[in-house]
């Protein structure tokens, strides 16, 4: 008997779900170690003048070889710098919704999204623990003892491992993470969420809705990891802008406050491990998402 292709998808999300949740089947292939090597991933990288790391999240292949659509949903840094160029690149994507995980002091320091006409951003501030204060704060004292206290022997590292564990652990910012994630499970048009740098909240993000609609955990980490490549040059000219004028001495001291690391995303998912006891644990209790919204997901974003 032939089977139909709306009933063939149905019982593969069935599948997907299990693996999300944690209830897979013996015979479902079972989630990739985060030691695996995988073939890199394409990633369709936006450029744009006044944002480095806009990317579509689309392009990504699941674990049954369906492949995540292209024009969906897309990631990015800040928007507050945008050309009249970008404007009409971004005005192509045909978003309707553009969600912004800055807190208030950021958007005070960098300015609002600068958006096509008709296009106003939704404020869904996800904390950063402080990473901004601190950061403008020590690179404003222009005191190198005081900065190599603040960001040195390690200490800028073991910051933003904090900073992952509040993505667990805070309950506002597992609402605004789950939000976001529902917003794209029931969207029908394109959507947009984006932080300061694009790699933390927004990378976070990036990595729980790839896991959800079933692409491996090394597929995930990689486009995780890919604000790097994409960062490198902007954030290599912050760090020599602020040694030639005079700000810092040793700007080096940033740069794990810059990248994106395997570490830190670990930190995250030992915490969902802790916490909830592993990742399908954290998204169905940490973030409420039922079955429904789950398998909205996969069929919205998967071919």
């Amino acid at each position: 008997m032939r089977i139909s292709r709306t009933r063939t998808r149905t019982a593969t999300g069935l599948v997907f779900l299990a693996l999300v949740l944690g209830a897979a089947p013996a015979w479902a292939a079972p989630a990739a170690p985060r030691s695996a090597a995988a073939a890199p991933a394409t990633v369709r990288h936006i450029p744009l003048q006044g944002a480095v790391n806009v990317r579509d999240v689309g392009g990504h292949r699941t674990y049954d070889g369906e492949r995540v659509r292209h024009g969906r949903v897309y990631r990015a840094d800040a928007l507050s710098k945008l050309t009249d160029a970008d404007l009409g690149t971004i005005a192509g994507l045909g978003l309707k919704k553009v969600i912004d995980f800055r807190v208030p002091a950021e958007v005070q320091y960098d300015g609002p999204d600068r958006l096509p006409v008709g296009l106003s951003p939704t404020s869904r501030p996800v904390t950063d623990n402080g990473l901004f204060t601190r950061l403008i704060t020590a690179i404003g004292s222009r005191d190198p003892v005081k900065q190599e206290e603040m960001l040195g022997n390690g200490r800028a590292a073991a910051f933003m491992h904090d900073v992952y564990r509040t993505f667990v652990t805070d309950s506002a910012n597992r609402a605004q993470f789950a939000a976001t994630l529902r917003d794209i499970a029931v969207s029908r048009s394109p959507l947009l969420y984006h932080c300061t740098a694009g790699k933390d909240r927004t990378g976070w993000t990036t990595y729980l809705l790839l896991r959800l609609v079933g692409v491996p955990e090394r597929t995930a980490t990689d486009d995780y990891l890919a604000s790097n490549t994409y960062r490198a040059a902007y954030d290599a000219r912050l760090r020599e802008q602020l040694r030639q004028g005079g700000l810092m001495q040793n700007p080096d001291l940033i740069i794990p406050l810059q990248e994106v690391r395997t570490d830190y995303l670990d930190t995250a998912l030992d915490e969902a491990e802790k916490r909830y006891g592993g990742l399908g644990g954290y998204l169905s209790k940490g973030l409420g998402l039922d079955a429904g919204t789950i398998l909205k997901l996969r069929d919205r974003l998967v071919d």
